[in-house]
């Protein structure tokens, strides 16, 4: 009977401990899942549509995956540069960013071919053109990104690019002669405003403003939402719609974080950047009027190029793709040759 008490009693000790280390795994486990958490860098204003997706993206993935990632987001440049951004998911210390791959030439210099000036003149252009995951430009982004161990998980717009400067209007291509323009390290927009007689000058973006007010740079050629959102025409008085690039961004993950997820986060992932990227395009474009305004407001003289003013603009940049073929491949500017001339067949 003693023995039988005594079984008995070891059984439920047992029981009790099995019972507590299941509760204790399950709890770590638990634990584990909803503290993935994650940083997001970008070098966007805070407030900015693109910082706005930004947001969206980290609250509906946090929604989507039960709280099992947590992102952090870090705007405005507080983690560098485009290409310090870049570098760092390269390497895996660095989970998420909205970048500008235009901005990336010094890590490749694939990563800025859509910015050949003049691949699109209008929004719907560039919806067929830029934001086709079969085309020319998507195809080789994603490939580049890929061998630099980065994930483009979707692509968002950054606009279409204006001039803007502190010294005189420019109303036609031989306005730009002697300007002295931030440019990002690109060879397509280094090549136009260079072959406008323009002197071109590679600019970290975080380094920009400082480089306006003191007149380091007499201008530089951002959009009017990035121009507006990040206070650029505080320090300009000319700004001109030139619209020489179109540029687009790319959410992107690091090879890293990539390989940590599961079939399903990484799902949700990709769904959520390319829902988010949508809504970002249609209010950027929706902002776009209200942006040139108030930069108009903030005592910025805007111009917006004739029609003959514009034939000059786009002959200088097209006039490029050819000379920049040792640069993007002279197979790749003759299928995106091919692409344009298809979308503007009558």
């Amino acid at each position: 009977m003693k023995n039988h008490a005594d079984l008995l009693r070891w059984a439920q000790r047992a029981a009790a401990t099995l019972t507590v280390a299941t509760l204790a795994t399950l709890a770590l486990a638990g634990t584990a899942a909803a503290e993935m958490k994650i940083r997001l860098g970008h070098v966007f204003a805070v407030n900015s549509p693109v910082d706005e997706a930004s947001k969206d993206f980290a609250r509906l993935v946090a929604e989507r995956t039960k709280g099992e990632i947590a992102i952090a987001l870090f705007p405005n440049s507080q983690l560098g540069g485009d290409e310090a951004l870049a570098r760092e998911l390269s390497r895996g210390s660095l989970d998420l960013a909205f970048l500008n791959p235009g901005s990336l030439a010094g890590l490749d210099p694939l990563l800025d071919i859509h910015y050949l000036p003049y691949i699109a003149t209008s929004f719907q252009e560039a919806d067929a053109l830029f934001y086709n995951p079969q085309g020319v430009l998507q195809t080789t982004l994603r490939a580049t990104m890929a061998k630099h161990r980065m994930q483009a998980l979707g692509f968002f717009e950054l606009e279409f690019r204006a001039v803007t400067n502190s010294r005189q209007a420019v109303e036609t291509v031989a306005d730009l002669k002697g300007l002295k323009l931030r440019v990002p390290g690109s060879a397509g927009i280094k090549g136009f405003f260079e072959a406008a007689g323009a002197q071109a000058v590679a600019m970290p973006f975080p380094e920009l403003f400082t480089a306006l007010q003191q007149g380091t740079v007499d201008g530089q050629d951002n959009g009017a939402s990035i121009t507006f959102n990040s206070r650029l025409f505080e320090a300009q008085k000319f700004m001109t719609t030139t619209n020489h690039v179109y540029a687009m961004g790319a959410i992107t993950a690091s090879e890293r974080l990539w390989g940590r997820l599961s079939a399903e986060q990484k799902k949700i992932l990709q769904d959520t950047a390319a829902e988010v990227a949508k809504q970002q395009i249609q209010k950027n474009r929706e902002l776009n009027a209200s942006f040139l305004k108030r930069i108009g407001e903030g005592g910025v003289r805007v111009t917006v190029p004739s029609v003959e003013a514009m034939v000059g603009f786009q002959r200088t940049g097209e006039a490029l793709w050819d000379k920049l073929a040792p640069v993007y491949g002279a197979e790749r500017i003759k299928a995106l040759r091919e692409e344009v001339a298809k979308l503007r067949k009558p």
